[in-house]
């Protein structure tokens, strides 16, 4: 036992801090949490008085699917449409937590923007690609404006629902193997 913990410790000495993988995180209730999460801040909207409205008209993603066109993508176009989902909900929500001024709601905002980052981790422990983001919005297809916090935060549990967990369910590192 004594040769193991000299090993051990010979290896943490020559080779401190490897980065192990991480896991796939495949527990569909992770999402679940972050769609909860999205539905509060969208109640938390409906009792919002003042400080809450939209200066500019903003893009957000489609979150209709057609599941035969879903199916016929590949995987990694798959993660591209969710990518670019996730970084215009965080453009928009970031728009609106400089435009709010409801503390309650701004909390709400914060909390929406730190599971979108979580979102975009669980989607690299499932060997996703990293996702470049584009310059602007202008032009980017699967989007469409919306011109109050409502419809963005609407927008926001829609496709966490739909796209996020289509991508999920169907991530090959969440595939059991059975044999």
């Amino acid at each position: 036992i004594q040769i193991y913990k000299v090993l051990f410790i010979l290896l943490e000495w020559t080779c401190p801090g490897l980065p192990s993988p991480p896991r796939p995180i495949c527990d569909l209730r992770v999402l679940n949490h972050f769609i909860q999460e999205a539905r509060d801040a969208e109640v938390a909207m409906k009792s919002c008085r003042d400080g809450c409205g939209l200066t500019e008209l903003v893009s957000v993603p489609q979150t209709t699917v057609n599941f035969d066109d879903w199916e016929r993508k590949n995987a990694t176009e798959q993660a591209q449409e969710v990518q670019t989902g996730l970084w215009l909900l965080h453009q928009a929500l970031g728009l609106l937590q400089a435009s709010m001024t409801d503390v309650d709601l701004n909390n709400h905002i914060d909390n929406s923007i730190r599971n979108l980052l979580s979102i975009n981790a669980v989607l690299r422990s499932l060997n996703i690609q990293e996702y470049t983001p584009p310059t602007s919005a202008v032009g980017l297809e699967g989007t469409w404006k919306v011109s109050s916090v409502a419809e963005v935060l609407q927008v926001h549990v829609n496709f966490l629902r739909g796209k996020v967990r289509l991508l999920l369910v169907g991530a090959e590192a969440c595939q059991q193997d059975v044999s």
